[in-house]
């Protein structure tokens, strides 16, 4: 028995020793990398960590990132991309240490990096611990993975705040909860800073060929300004950055009937604020059209999202309201009654998709747009595979009038392209579509190379004792307060802050690991390539 308890106790020390040697070479790895950008949020995190990390390779720095959303993605300084290695196909955070390293490998100027945490005490480990960023994107608050962070929205926003950095910045174009947020920045000693979407004209949103929000592109020039990149150039630098998988797109189909389809996928949307917003852009942009149908795919483990989706039906108005996949009754009971007439259901977990593609496309109009809504996986993802084998509409279409209190674009190669296929050659696509568009996009190569660091400056005072970090994570340059002038200011951002009132410990306990900073309001790996880590020794 005591040979068992020595050979455990050995093991334990074993295991202890390798663990604190891993966290110093991780340590280590974060110190080559001057600026650790982690994007937070609901909806569109991924699209916000490209913009970024395209706006400040734009400016000339050495920037790489990781997107997790859609399709994970290792994205290296000139903009090239591939996928993220995972053993049996299972996300893990942990695999942000080998992501951190592949990173330091290139001396990079900054790391943009999408934060794959859900849990709220994983999210806060995420920061603390795997990537200790300097400046923390929150990009919004919405209705989704409620079991974990909510059950309100007011507690989806402390939770996202979890990923704040201390003693750091933080930007966000939340509005709504902008007051939760800036108590919980106030309680790490983090800077807020507001990106006002009204700041990005119209004319600066055409220049994307795919589609985007004020929203994304504010908070990724705010980011870029940070970090010192000209407003001109991090646009130049956007544009040419390639878009997530998962964007916001339109397709163009011709029935083998002679009627003419155009096809929406905003099955990325997955809540019902972003579906509507995605939704009312395109209508806004002319991309697709009324008489407008709608498909619902429902999912037997996502019975509460399927049912948002129905509820939403009366503030698209649309002709039909197609429901595929199992449970189908889950989103036709949530449809109000007045608009429930309108559901055709044609779900089951074995439903032939030829068969509900062939009653579908019947009961479509001659010139109409289907958008699809609400989760991909399942019959969605077979929707989409029997669309694709359709032929393209081809046909020229008639000049819509602009609306009179719109001037038209001064110069049309600057308007938005709303149909530009791209292929990702890492994505699986049905055969159809890939022989349709076999021309891959060219993504500019932006030259990178040795860049003086220019790091983001800081309006707040130092740091008291009791707040200094453990191990000094943001750079140690001194910067004068950082002052934009009114004119060009596009956020809100405090000159002075108030003198506050200490934070006083809890009577009972002191703060854990997994405790909110501001108690809640009372409410009714990538281990297979051979990168040389600047943590090891060769």
């Amino acid at each position: 028995m005591l040979f068992l308890y020595t050979v455990l106790v050995v093991c334990c020390a074993i295991l202890l020793v390798a663990g604190v040697i891993e966290q110093r070479r991780h340590f280590t790895n974060l110190e080559h990398i001057p600026t650790r950008v982690l994007v937070n949020g609901i909806r569109g995190k991924s699209s916000i960590t490209r913009l970024c990390a395209g706006a400040l390779r734009g400016g000339g720095l050495t920037t790489v990132a990781k997107t997790t959303g859609t399709a994970a993605r290792f994205i290296h300084p000139d903009a090239t991309e591939e996928p993220v290695y995972r053993k049996f196909g299972i996300a893990n955070v942990v695999e942000q240490i080998g992501i951190v390293r592949r990173a330091a490998a290139y001396n990079p100027d900054a790391l943009v990096i999408e934060c794959m945490a859900v849990m709220p005490a994983l999210q806060e480990i995420n920061q603390s611990k795997l990537i200790r960023s300097t400046i923390g994107v929150l990009c919004n608050v919405r209705e989704d993975h409620l079991a974990e962070m909510g059950p309100t929205l007011d507690d989806v926003a402390r939770s996202l705040s979890r990923s704040m950095p201390e003693g750091g910045i933080c930007v966000t174009a939340e509005k709504d909860r902008y007051a939760i947020l800036k108590e919980e920045a106030d309680a790490r000693d983090c800077q807020l800073i507001y990106a006002d979407p009204e700041s990005v004209t119209d004319e600066e949103l055409r220049g994307f060929s795919w589609f985007t929000f004020k929203e994304n592109v504010a908070i990724a020039l705010t980011v870029a300004e940070l970090l010192g990149v000209e407003r001109e150039t991090a646009l130049q630098g956007m544009y040419d950055a390639p878009p997530d998988p998962g964007v916001l797109s339109v397709e163009r189909y011709a029935t083998e009937d002679g009627k003419k389809l155009r096809f929406a996928n905003v099955f990325a949307a997955n809540d019902p604020e972003s579906t509507l917003m995605n939704i009312n852009q395109l209508l806004d942009l002319g991309a697709i059209h009324r008489p407008l149908n709608v498909v619902i795919n429902c999912r037997p483990d996502r019975v509460e999202r399927n049912g948002q989706m129905g509820e939403i039906i009366p503030d698209l108005q649309p002709e039909k309201v197609f429901v595929i996949g199992h449970p189908a009754k889950s989103a036709i009971d949530a449809i109000p009654a007045e608009w429930r007439s309108r559901a055709v259901d044609l779900g089951g977990d074995r439903r032939d998709p030829e068969e509900f593609m062939g009653q579908m496309l019947a009961q479509l109009g001659p010139d109409s747009s289907l958008v699809a809504i609400g989760n991909i996986h399942g019959q969605g993802e077979l929707l989409l595979e029997h669309l694709a084998e359709l032929p393209a509409d081809e046909s020229e279409e008639p000049a819509a009038p602009a609306p009179a209190a719109t001037a038209a674009p001064a110069n049309p190669a600057e308007t938005m392209q709303l149909y530009v296929p791209r292929i990702d050659p890492y994505q699986h696509y049905p055969e159809a579509y890939e022989e349709r568009y076999t021309a891959p996009v060219q993504v500019p190569q932006a030259a990178y190379g040795t860049h003086e660091m220019y790091a983001p400056p800081h309006t707040h005072e130092p740091h008291p004792p009791q707040h200094q970090p453990a191990e000094p994570y943001v750079p140690a340059q001194a910067h004068e307060p950082y002052v934009l002038e009114q004119a060009h200011q596009p956020y809100a951002l405090e000159q002075a802050r108030p003198p506050q009132e200490p934070q006083q410990p809890r009577p009972d306990r002191p703060r854990g690991m997994f405790e909110p900073r501001v108690p809640p309001a009372q409410h009714a790996a990538d281990d297979h390539q051979q990168w040389h880590s600047p943590g090891e020794p060769r």
